[in-house]
Order: C-alpha cells, then structure tokens, then sequence
C-alpha cells in the first residue's frame, strides 16, 4: 500500500460500519470535514508504516498527515516482508529517514538528536497502531534496526479520545507527528496539522453523540488563513 490515503481492502465491519462515510475523510457524511483540509509543504515529510488492524479504522489519525503534509506516504507494516517501495526509500540517498519512539537502555546506541543534512529531506516514520501494536512493530522488524530513533521532546497531553488512551503522554499518530515539526522548528506546519486534527476530533465526538463540540472558531480560522497564504504564493508571479 504505497498511495497517499488509506484504503481498506475488505469492507469496514466493526463499530459504526452502517454509516454512510465520505469516500475521502471516512468521516460520516453529516460531519465531513473535507473542507477544512490544507496541505503544506512543511520541512519533513512523514512515512506511516501502519498495522493492518488500524487501516479499517475511521478513527485513525494517521489520515489526517497524508492529508496535510505533502509527501507523506502510508505502508502497510509486515514482520518479515516490508513492501517494496518503503525498502527502496529507505536505501535512498535523498532522504534522511528516522524512526519516531521512545528511549530505552537497549538501543541507546541508535538514539539521536535531528540534524539537517544538506542534500537529503528528513522523513520521520512513524508506527501508526496501538502503543502495544507500535512496540512490536518496532522490537521485531529487523529491516529497522539500522535506522536512527528520535524521540520527541514534547510536554503535550493527549487530546485524542476517541478510544481509551493507557497514558495521557501516549500521543496519536497525528499528534505524534505535529510534536515532531515543532521539535525542527517548523511550528507553522504543526500548527496547520493541529487545527485539522482537533476539527477531526471534535467533529468525531459529535458525530458520536457523545459531547457537543467545543469552541472551534480558532482552529478552522487558522485552516482558513494557511489555505489563503498558499493561495497567494501559487498565484505570485515568477
């Protein structure tokens, strides 16, 4: 699976399968938020290796990258046979991969700190599943071990709860992703992919029935005010 989007290969049969989704946010259609989508070309791009358990979910967050930062790619993770595509990537000279997760006293050595290197464009893989799912994913994938492991250097606190969170420093995928352009300075992305992801999370609730939504004038203004800023630079002359 090397598209941009994720596209489930069997119907979508657990919780909430009986309701007509948008084909692109798989967001119901009532609560679309197709429109509030702004893609940026931030400093990084962002590589998803996902576990086949999260591709069926609507509640995945890792969407919410491939929709925003251009260049993002989604593949499906396998133990033992990693797609094609990702391997080539990896072994190509303009990218500047890390694995985004935890420090721990048994990959000390693989732990590092982001520098820019000139010539080649960070990517950040991020293991897109639960937290027990993502360390497996990243314990027994040997194809990974020499890949170097940032960690992200946040104070945030989740605000995904679409599902039960074990720790409120369990970051989703998105947030994941938006502590990490933060971490290189690229605040204003962050900032792009933040907004779209509390519309996600608030629209999701509603949806739901299970809270009204917040005060969301900030965030959507903030979309609002990316897309314009983009609209002007296409359209500048030379």
């Amino acid at each position: 699976m090397t598209s941009s989007t994720l596209h489930p290969r069997k119907p979508f049969v657990a919780r909430g399968s009986n309701i007509r989704r948008c084909d692109s946010c798989l967001m119901p259609h009532h609560r679309c938020i197709c429109e509030y989508r702004v893609r940026v070309n931030a400093q990084a791009r962002f590589w998803l290796l996902t576990h086949r358990k999260e591709v069926y979910k609507p509640t995945n967050t890792g969407r919410l990258i491939l929709d925003t930062i251009e260049g993002s790619e989604v593949f499906e993770w396998s133990r033992t046979e990693p797609e094609a595509g990702f391997v080539e990537q990896l072994q190509s000279e303009m990218f500047d991969p890390y694995i985004v997760f935890p420090e721990a006293p048994d990959y000390s050595d693989r732990m590092v700190e982001f520098e820019r290197k000139p010539g080649r464009e960070p990517v950040f893989i991020v293991l897109d599943g639960t937290w027990r799912q993502a360390r497996r994913m990243f314990r027994h994938s040997r194809y990974l071990d020499r890949i170097p492991v940032i960690e992200p250097r946040t104070t945030r606190q989740t605000r995904y709860d679409l599902r039960t969170q074990v720790e409120s420093h369990h970051l989703c995928t998105a947030e994941v992703a938006a502590a990490m352009l933060e971490q290189i300075g690229d605040d204003a992305s962050a900032a792009v992919l933040d907004a779209y992801f509390q519309v996600f999370n608030e629209y999701y609730h509603a949806s739901r029935r299970t809270r009204p939504m917040k005060n969301l004038d900030a965030p959507k203004e903030l979309l609002a005010l990316a897309r314009d800023v983009l609209d002007l630079a296409a359209n500048r002359p030379g």
